[in-house]
């Protein structure tokens, strides 16, 4: 009975549901969460309940995202955590504070447990630990002033060097995860802050080697035609989720979501959905948003690919909690089909 109605309930929200025949590993809808950076906000466990579990008009309760990506561009005060985004490369000092912000108890990822543990206790669906993929910086190629490892001054214009501060940042992330002891959360990747393999080809493969030995995943969003995206397998990937880049242009026409997805589709990428607050009534773009819906299902992305969405800093929260009944229309409409889509995951896996 209970798979009967985990099935009618996916049924009601789409007719026609059909999945890859190969499996699955990771999550299968993951959110970006930018956090870090001192220009962010608090990511608090009110924060998170959103994006954790959803309520249907039946007051009944479904869980939303299982996976979430933690990554930041900048610090916010003049350091990036990949080339391009500042003049100035973040030093050792950003990437162990990123980390430490990250493993806080009460803040950011431990706030995600935390409210998961909440959530946890009023719905009694079938519940498996949320994957969370860690942001990598990108070492800035020939920065100088990183910092040292073990007493060696890292020197970035040396490609050992670069490859070292990955490990050490890897090394570190993954103890610092341990020691945090959350139980609602499992780590399962990283990924790489760069959009484009233009400073990095043979760095990337070799950071790669190193997260498989740790047997996790290497994640990259490219954007669309970047530099090395159709080499994304060769540069050592495990996934790759493209982006379109429709919804921040209107110039842009629906034809790029076409577009797009027949480039993923002939390159054995995923997708990445985009919106920001734009995408609230206020803003205007709400039917973008819309747009990258009806594209994911004409070309089969809902049924059968993971997907990583895109959401600004906090548009997905702040669709469920405006006051206009537009914007909660649309973030029910996304999250029914998001639940829809871990409903039918739990059913695969129970047959």
């Amino acid at each position: 009975m209970k798979l009967l109605r985990i099935l009618m309930f996916a049924l009601c929200l789409t007719p026609f549901i059909s999945f890859a025949s190969k499996p699955l590993s990771g999550a299968r809808d993951m959110v970006l969460i930018y956090a870090g950076g001192t220009h962010r906000g608090e990511w608090n466990k009110e924060k998170f309940a959103p994006y954790v579990s959803m309520t249907d008009e039946t007051g009944k309760p479904h869980w939303l995202f299982d996976g979430f990506l933690f990554l930041e561009i900048k610090n916010g005060e003049g350091r990036g955590f990949a080339s391009y985004y500042e003049k100035q490369g973040a030093r050792k000092q950003e990437w162990t504070k990123l980390l430490n912000d990250y493993l806080t108890p009460g803040k950011i990822i431990c706030a995600l447990n935390d409210c998961i543990g909440d959530a946890k206790k009023i719905n009694s669906k079938k519940f498996t630990r949320k994957k969370i993929v860690i942001g990598l910086p990108e070492p800035i190629p020939n920065q100088k002033d990183w910092g040292e490892i073990d007493g060696t001054v890292i020197d970035f214009s040396n490609a050992e060097h670069r490859l070292s501060a990955c490990r050490w940042f890897i090394d570190t992330a993954i103890e610092k995860f341990k020691q945090a002891n959350l139980k609602n959360l499992e780590l399962v990747g990283f990924y790489w802050i760069a959009e484009e393999a233009t400073n990095s080809r043979k760095l990337a493969n070799n950071v790669s080697d190193y997260i498989k030995s740790k047997k996790m995943t290497f994640n990259w969003i490219p954007y669309y035609q970047s530099e090395g995206y159709t080499d994304w397998k060769s540069l050592g990937f495990d996934i790759a989720y493209l982006q379109p880049n429709y919804f921040f242009n209107e110039k842009i026409p629906f034809e790029r979501l076409d577009n797009a997805c027949k480039v993923a589709e002939e390159n054995g990428m995923s997708m990445e959905m985009e919106f920001d607050d734009r995408a609230l009534n206020t803003g205007k773009f709400a039917y973008r948003l819309t747009d990258y819906m009806n594209a994911f299902e004409k070309h089969g992305v809902f049924n059968n690919l993971p997907i990583a969405y895109y959401q600004g800093n906090l548009a997905f929260y702040n669709m469920f909690h405006s006051n206009d009944s537009s914007d909660k229309q649309l973030y029910m409409k996304l999250a029914k089909r998001i639940a829809q889509r871990q409903e039918m995951k739990n059913l695969k896996r129970a047959k």
